[in-house]
């Protein structure tokens, strides 16, 4: 791959992808095709053993140095197969020159082994800094002993001490209320959502405990060594103590000795919040552009009353664009989930031509998008693949922003002598046919262009200034390339 290559990334998995232990299968037979269309990185979902159901995603985190090796929890592999199969997705990918992204979950804990007496007081769930009961002492599931494994790669042991609180009292059989452990406090610098948002859910891992500290520190550079991943993918930040996150990943990279990349999940829609967390962590990470997911959500749903003019305001793509990972969906806002807010299907090709045709910020397509989702019958997106080769071989070169209507925007990529045909023009519409006369450069003066999206059939020829008039059908997108760029991507279309 060329150092100067446009990276996107893809989310290799959605919530209710199948659990017959085949996705990591599913990525050694994948991974040429994905880099063959110009995917450079792929986002794999937590590999380690959960607490519960062989089916689980991975997010209810039982032994992290389990990767589908043990038997445990009621069974040896993880809902995406075992730790060999899990090794040879990512060789694979390696293989073919993709980066891979870990899913690193270090909040919390689900499936202890045992229950231990803590005394505890109970928190208000919208308010965890208002304690609504005296102390007592509660039966909290905080002992992690991980038998199946038999001390293998590590002899740590998890108890109460490691822990800050709970949602669960065994002496109660119910999860009405959340636990702050006798002695313990929430860890200030987390998000303040709810008075304080440093528990999430199962048994909330203590970050000012030293040996909390030291254990995470050991696991890391073990994942690391072990799997041979190329970047890690921080689950649920705002959950997490700021200044651990960023000594954590400050720990990793020195004992790799380079930059390992990382992206945080810091799931909130105000960019001020988003500015403030990544100031508190040096920009040591990128984050998902949540407030962009937003924005263009808002967009899908307006029936063309949303103003385009408007649809960068207040998102880190304006903001950070350096640390701005974007995104249209991903496994949380897809149908069904606690925090559902799925994109208008009709509109997903105008914004996939919007973040993967922009020059700021790093794209993150979604699994769902690519292969449907069928469980909630969501179709694959048209022409996902073209776009994103299109991305890859030929949006290069200095931008030119036409972001003034309000109901059709567009831009233009002068292209570079590093990328062979490359230079693009971008129309997205909300409502309307539209046109526009835009500059794409003197260098293409004559030259015929053609709507890659294959939905204005009439040419665009450049005049000798360098501008062209370029075209658009109404809630659509058009990608205008060169002549030779568009016969190279009929070739390859899927």
């Amino acid at each position: 791959m060329q150092e100067n290559t446009n990276r996107t990334i893809i989310q290799y998995f959605e919530w209710y992808v199948s659990g017959h232990h085949v996705l990591w299968n599913k990525c050694v037979a994948q991974a040429p095709r994905l880099a063959e269309f110009g995917i450079t990185d792929v986002w794999l979902p937590p590999a380690y053993k959960a607490g519960f159901n062989e089916d689980n995603v991975g997010y209810a985190v039982y032994d992290m140095y389990d990767l589908g090796e043990f038997n445990q929890k009621g069974s040896v592999k993880t809902k995406y197969g075992s730790r060999i199969e899990y090794q040879n997705a990512i060789k694979s990918f390696h293989k073919v020159g993709i980066r891979v992204f870990a899913d690193i979950v270090l909040n919390h804990r689900v499936g202890a082994d045992a229950f231990e007496e803590v005394k505890a007081v109970c928190v208000q769930k919208q308010n965890r800094l208002n304690v609504i009961s005296a102390p007592h002492t509660i039966s909290a599931p905080t002992a992690f002993n991980f038998s199946g494994r038999e001390n293998k790669y590590s002899s740590f042991k998890w108890n109460h001490t490691h822990f800050t609180g709970v949602d669960w009292d065994n002496y109660q059989k119910g999860t009405g209320h959340i636990y702050l452990f006798d002695g313990k406090s929430w860890a200030y610098d987390v998000s303040v959502e709810n008075g304080n948002f440093d528990f999430l859910l199962g048994a909330n891992v203590d970050m000012n405990n030293l040996e909390v500290r030291r254990e995470l520190e050991a696991w890391g550079k073990w994942y690391l060594d072990f799997t041979g991943i190329d970047g890690f993918r921080m689950d649920a930040v705002k959950h997490i103590s700021a200044g651990f996150m960023k000594d954590w990943l400050s720990r990793m990279r020195a004992y790799k000795g380079e930059a390992i990349p990382a992206i945080g999940e810091y799931w909130h829609g105000d960019v001020n919040e988003l500015e403030r967390y990544l100031e508190t962590v040096d920009y040591s990470l990128c984050l998902f552009d949540v407030p962009l997911h937003f924005n263009i959500r808002d967009m899908s749903y307006a029936n063309g009353n949303y103003d385009m003019r408007h649809l960068f305001n207040n998102t880190l793509l304006q903001r950070r664009p350096n640390n701005s990972v974007t995104f249209i969906d991903n496994h949380d806002s897809q149908p069904g989930q606690s925090l559902e807010s799925f994109v208008n299907v009709w509109m997903k090709q105008v914004v996939y031509a919007l973040i993967l045709l922009h020059k700021d910020g790093i794209p993150c397509i979604f699994y769902g998008d690519l292969y449907g989702i069928p469980c909630t019958r969501n179709i694959p997106i048209p022409r996902l693949r073209t776009l994103v080769r299109v991305r890859h071989d030929f949006a290069y070169g200095q931008q030119h922003d036409y972001i003034d209507d309000p109901n059709v925007i567009g831009w233009t990529r002068e292209g570079d002598e590093a990328h062979k045909n490359s230079g693009i023009a971008v129309l997205l519409s909300d409502k309307y046919d539209g046109k526009k006369r835009m500059y794409i450069g003197k260098r293409f003066a004559g030259m015929c262009f053609k709507d890659c999206m294959r939905k204005v059939r009439e040419d665009v020829i450049v005049g000798e200034d360098g501008t062209a008039e370029f075209f658009v059908q109404g809630f659509s997108a058009a990608v205008w390339v060169t002549e030779e760029a568009y016969e190279y991507l009929v070739i390859n279309e899927d």
